[in-house]
């Protein structure tokens, strides 16, 4: 980080549940919710806003605008954002750059999806698919490794996942185990989807969906929402916000590289080398020799929209060699009791994947850990180090097409506990609560430039 950036810190998040798509919720009703949370939660009003992001991938112009209208005309710039399954943390890391820059004191980055049921799918069916240069790569490695089956996405997962197992020796019994776990972890997750705490046995009985992947080892069509709102040192100290604030450290998005196309590599197919690189560069900013720092995070949010990317994504991260990760699945060094607590929130196979959401979703529920508020799912351990700031957190967002955000997270130096916080706020702690929001909570936050003919519209 240079001397003229400013740091940047969460200071307020919201989360809607993530739920079946069904067409129950607009997204303008979701993400309504989410930011009046995440608004209630920092303890300021939309007027503090100075620039909002929102991220979606199926909608129409201007969702961003109908959805944060509710909350107030305050003529701010908002920014629609579109950037496949890495949507969410791609809004986050706009908000936070205009931050980092001292362009503004305050942002928000809102996220939120209404989707199809069954497998993903383009909704344009007048032009051909900008995948297909990804496809024809896919399908270059399956002719190496054996012909596959099954929807798009998760052949392209099922791919990469049997490269793995041919170069390093795993097996299914590991994807099953990624996947048993998540879904253990979700029962502790009031915002999950799917709340079944299915075991290895049950994952392999699924459905099968690709030669590698069963129905329980990927992640659902979703709706949901998310909001993180991002600040300032000097915004946060002057609204008193040092018990709750939480450093993005350092953080980076970046896009695909020619060994994705070029090279017949399935694991790079599904985004291994731009989150290796990601990864390399936020340990970078955050003063860390290469190859280090990965001992000091204790928990992590990471993108498993199949159970075969977070197998590959663990060395891809920095948390073991090339070819060690089914060994930490083994060891159970992804789970409570081990080196790291991976997706203490179900993941994406368990609580769902609305995909503007998602990023934003995992910040929040890292947010949440590093405030030691998490409750029954908070990682052990994270405080109970020298460094009173403790550990770091993680997280890792994907999107093919490409895009990989990762954040390096951690509470600031000058964390105290005590006083009044967004739980006192909210009125309850919705780290691991999670309730509707009545029309009194968004009069707190409303702005003064609020139209009532626009909340008319909104359903609470």
């Amino acid at each position: 980080m240079s001397a003229k950036q400013q740091r940047v810190f969460i200071i307020g998040v919201g989360c809607t549940a993530f739920i079946k798509p069904r067409g129950t919720r607009s997204t303008n009703d979701m993400g309504l919710e989410a930011a009046t949370k995440a608004l209630l939660d920092a303890g300021i009003t939309y007027d503090a806003v100075e620039h909002a992001f929102a991220g979606y991938v199926y909608g129409d112009t201007t969702c961003g605008q109908a959805a944060l209208y509710n909350l107030g005309l305050t003529s701010i710039p908002i920014t629609n954002v579109n950037n496949a399954c890495a949507t969410g943390s791609t809004a986050l890391f706009h908000a936070a750059n205009l931050v980092r820059g001292g362009l503004v004191q305050c942002a928000l980055a809102l996220g939120f999806e209404r989707m199809a049921p069954g497998s993903l799918g383009s909704v344009w069916k007048d032009r051909e698919s900008n995948g297909l240069p990804l496809n024809a790569a896919s399908m270059r490695a399956e002719q190496r490794l054996g012909e596959n089956h099954g929807p798009g996405a998760p052949r392209l997962f099922g791919n990469g996942a049997q490269e793995y197992f041919n170069r390093y020796g795993a097996d299914v019994s590991h994807l099953a185990k990624i996947a048993s776990k998540n879904h253990k972890h979700s029962l502790k997750n009031p915002y999950s989807q799917f709340r079944d705490g299915w075991s290895e046995e049950q994952v392999l009985k699924s459905n099968k969906i690709t030669n590698q992947l069963t129905k329980y080892m990927c992640s659902p069509t979703s709706d949901g929402a998310a909001c993180n709102i991002v600040a300032s040192e000097a915004f946060v100290h002057a609204h008193g916000l040092e018990n709750q604030a939480i450093e993005i450290v350092s953080q980076a998005l970046v896009t695909d590289g020619p060994e994705t196309y070029d090279g017949g590599d399935a694991m790079n197919v599904i985004g291994y080398s731009m989150a290796k690189r990601c990864a390399d560069k936020v340990f970078k900013q955050a003063g860390f020799a290469e190859g280090e720092g990965r001992d000091q995070v204790g928990v992590i949010e990471l993108h498993d929209c199949f159970s075969a990317n977070e197998l590959i994504t663990y060395p891809a991260l920095g948390l073991c060699a090339q070819g060690e990760a089914h060994h930490i699945v083994e060891r159970g060094d992804n789970t409570y009791g081990g080196k790291w607590v991976v997706n203490p929130s179900g993941g994406l196979e368990a609580k769902g994947h609305p995909l503007g959401a998602t990023g934003l979703g995992m910040h929040f529920y890292i947010t949440m850990q590093l405030r030691d508020w998490a409750g029954p799912m908070q990682a052990p351990g994270l405080f109970d180090v020298p460094d009173k700031r403790g550990k770091y957190g993680l997280v890792h967002n994907l999107g093919l097409g490409g895009a990989v955000v990762v954040s390096l997270l951690r509470r600031p130096e000058f964390y105290k506990a005590g006083g009044k916080d967004g739980r006192d706020r909210l009125g309850y702690n919705h780290a691991y609560e999670c309730r509707a929001i009545t029309r009194a909570d968004v009069d707190k936050v409303k702005a003064t430039t609020s139209s009532e003919r626009v909340l008319e519209f909104a359903k609470l």
